[in-house]
């Protein structure tokens, strides 16, 4: 579980001017991320516009991923939805090889109940064949995972090692880290409060922005780690204001802009997601030059 503590990147998914998937530019990101400090790297999460990949596209993206990394770092999968019998004959089915542990959304859409949520992460830790973390964002699946019910799934799945909390609430954070496991893994998903989550006792981030700053955002989470508050503060009030321009227009609209003005993508993103505007990327280019 060592391998997921520290700073983990939600990769996105490079496309070209047609809209195809770019992948010499996700070999240049993941290159990037490796060279700068990242410590894991998490394959086909929300940043990625999972939802709008086809499944074949989906599997050039994983083939990519794992080639370039070469088993330097820990890849995470994400692997979610909202029908969990349809999940749970994929992770019995699909080649997993290459990954170390697979990140499950709750579900999304439907607005399970506690119980609905605790039924549904037993079926999927019982068919996955890797370590699994979950995944909750309110704000994007319409329900929240209460501590009591990840506190339930623990004690009934031994292979369900951490949950990257997306709720954008310390308070829930650090009732999380309170009440489970000392093991057991407390990933912030939200960039803003992730060295916050991390100095409560957290395992540090699954970045979003962290891929267009690798090294001053993974040496944030160290020092962080390490209980360097006031230096590792510093870091993170240099980077908070790319935070809150990476996520002024939506993810990934943001965050492709600042990999495009670093030259290692297209900013392009598929429908329903529209290009930053010029006002977004202007504000974004003043950031870029004077970090």
């Amino acid at each position: 579980m060592n391998a997921f503590v520290g700073t983990g990147v939600a990769l996105i998914t490079p496309f070209k001017s047609d809209l195809s998937v770019d992948l010499e530019a996700l070999e240049r990101l993941v290159e990037y991320q490796i060279n700068n400090g990242v410590d894991y790297l998490v394959v086909l999460g929300t940043t990625a516009e999972y939802a709008t990949l086809s499944w074949e596209e989906k599997q050039q993206v994983i083939k990519c991923v794992v080639a370039k990394n070469n088993k330097r770092l820990p890849l995470v999968l994400g692997v979610g939805g909202n029908n969990t019998s349809l999940l749970v004959n994929s992770l019995k089915t699909e080649d997993l090889s290459g990954f170390d542990a697979i990140l499950s959304v709750s579900p999304y859409y439907s607005k399970p109940s506690q119980e609905g949520i605790f039924q549904h992460f037993k079926a999927v830790a019982e068919a996955s064949p890797l370590p699994v973390i979950l995944y909750n964002v309110p704000g994007r699946t319409g329900s929240n995972m209460f501590p009591e019910t990840v506190l339930r799934i623990t004690e009934a799945c031994n292979n369900v090692i951490g949950i990257k909390e997306a709720a954008g609430d310390l308070v829930q954070a650090m009732q999380l880290i309170s009440l489970l496991p000392k093991d057991f893994l407390v990933i912030s998903g939200d960039d803003m409060i992730a060295l916050a989550i991390t100095l409560a006792g957290g395992a540090g981030v699954i970045s979003v922005i962290g891929q267009a700053c690798p090294k001053k955002f993974s040496e944030m989470i160290r020092l962080g780690i390490a209980g360097n508050s006031k230096e590792a503060y510093q870091l993170h009030y240099k980077i908070a204001p790319a935070i809150l321009l990476a996520f002024a227009e939506g993810n990934p609209v943001g965050i492709k802009s600042f990999l495009a003005q670093q030259k290692i993508c297209k900013p392009h993103v598929r429908l329903p997601l529209v290009n930053a505007t010029e006002s977004l990327q202007k504000n974004i280019a003043t950031y870029i030059s004077n970090f």
